[in-house]
């Protein structure tokens, strides 16, 4: 299951990154997004939602949330 899919309000556990682009998993990983780590979608939007991260709230597109795997 891919964070695209997850309920609001719940948290979850990344399992893995699923890109082949180096940047994004730098970018992913400097956020505090890594396996092992919990994640919750606060809210969607449009073309996107919201997500936290340890402290911090962050607003990722649809084909970054498919990238995440729960």
């Amino acid at each position: 299951m891919t964070l695209l899919n997850a309920q609001e309000g719940k948290e979850y556990i990344v399992r893995e990154i699923v890109t082949d682009d180096e940047e994004l998993d730098a970018f992913l990983f400097s956020l505090g997004c890594y396996s092992g780590e919990p994640i919750t979608v606060v809210s969607r939007i449009r073309g996107g939602c919201v997500v936290s991260i340890k402290d911090g709230r962050y607003t990722i597109d649809n084909q970054l949330a498919e990238a995440i795997a729960i």
